[in-house]
């Protein structure tokens, strides 16, 4: 393969961010702090769990309280629904013989059983895990990994990302990467260092992209 497609996985793939919003909104709050959908926005989403707990709750087990934070989401998986487009984009980039790889800051837990909801479980050639590394996004490495492991060099790579750190990891990789606007606005996308913003994968503005990946891949 001499290109690839390489997806982020909440809030690229499922509308998964209204829901880890709400479970963060209730940790804290437990805790006595108010943050709302803005704060988690602007301040959490993207990145990684321990590091945060860490850092906002120094006196709490961080890993506990990353395991607590994740096995609330999983009980509310079901309230996820699919980004649009997705299987189309994935049928194209088979018939085209790209690589496919979801790389994510989730535990592999949760890729595994949203990739599963999904039903597309089989259908990537890599799943790189952040914490299975030496560092996570917004470090590049999650991303340089599966380029490394699929054999496809950064400038034959698209990258989907929903939030600011993710697209500064896959941009710092080296890949164009697409703004997911699933959360965030075109303006918030492109300040991180998007090269473009869809509202899923049927949007049109996608297809450049695509058609110019086509053409690297001849």
């Amino acid at each position: 393969m001499t290109s690839a497609l390489l997806f982020d996985l909440d809030g690229t793939m499922i509308h998964s961010d209204p829901i880890h919003a709400d479970i963060f909104i209730g940790l804290f709050a437990e805790r006595g702090l108010t943050i709302d959908e803005g704060y988690y926005a602007e301040n959490i989403q993207g990145r990684m769990n321990e590091d945060l707990f860490a850092e906002v709750f120094p006196d709490e087990d961080a890993q506990a309280l990353s395991i607590e934070k994740e096995r609330r989401f999983r009980e509310r998986l079901n309230e996820a629904g699919p980004v649009a487009g997705l299987p189309a984009l994935l049928d194209r980039a088979e018939a085209a013989g790209w690589g496919k790889a979801c790389v994510t800051n989730a535990p592999r837990v949760n890729a595994e059983a949203m990739l599963g909801a999904l039903g597309i479980a089989d259908r990537f050639d890599e799943i790189v895990i952040a914490d299975e590394l030496a560092r996570g996004k917004p470090d590049p490495l999650p991303y340089l990994t599966a380029m490394e492991r699929l054999g496809v060099a950064a400038g034959n790579c698209l990258a989907f990302e929903d939030s600011r750190l993710g697209i500064r990891a896959a941009t710092a990789a080296g890949a164009v990467t697409i703004g997911m606007r699933t959360l965030l606005d075109d303006a918030a996308l492109r300040d991180a260092g998007a090269a473009a913003s869809i509202a899923d994968f049927d949007d049109p503005a996608l297809s450049p992209f695509l058609d110019r990946l086509e053409t690297t891949a001849r």
